[in-house]
């Protein structure tokens, strides 16, 4: 097993087994993501800003900044100020100073925000219903459990 405290160096099927999974994780993101922005046009909202809204609908009680979901997302700051300027624009998001940095800003999820994310997430319900319709709760728990361990370990020790 890689990272076997008894094996220095991975074995050769270990590696390709590894990048398989990997290949195999970024695959369903690239099907998913294509399949989210068929569902998310429905209510005008291109799959960048999705994620934006929805990554401030989850954190509802931090304050966010766009350097904070730069971070947060591991894209670039432009794209993410961009992303951010269209949402404020649509009133989906509101801006105020920081009163710890004037030159940036504090991001918030505005109640209009809010409703389009509820919505967006009804307009995927369609592309995803019958995804999962032959798994059992349990098989569904125990992938989420997994995935939430490798998301875990990209999201700590992967950044460094």
């Amino acid at each position: 097993m890689i990272g076997d405290a008894r094996v220095n160096r991975p074995t050769e099927d270990e590696v390709r087994l590894a990048w398989r999974i990997l290949s195999w994780i970024g695959m369903i993101e690239h099907l998913s993501r294509t399949r989210a922005s068929r569902g998310l046009a429905a209510v005008g909202l291109p799959f960048a800003q999705f994620v934006v809204l929805n990554h401030l609908q989850w954190r509802p009680n931090e304050t966010q900044t766009v350097s904070r979901i730069a971070v947060a997302l591991q894209q670039p700051q432009p794209g993410v100020t961009k992303t951010v300027q269209k949402l404020i624009a649509k009133k989906y998001v509101r801006a105020r100073p920081s009163p710890d940095d004037a030159r940036s800003k504090e991001l918030f999820i505005t109640p209009k925000g809010i409703e389009v994310h509820r919505k967006a997430l009804h307009s995927l319900v369609p592309s995803y219903q019958d995804l999962f319709a032959s798994w059992s709760e349990v098989e569904m728990e125990d992938l989420f459990q997994k995935l939430d361990r490798l998301k875990g370990w990209l999201d700590t020790k992967g950044r460094e």
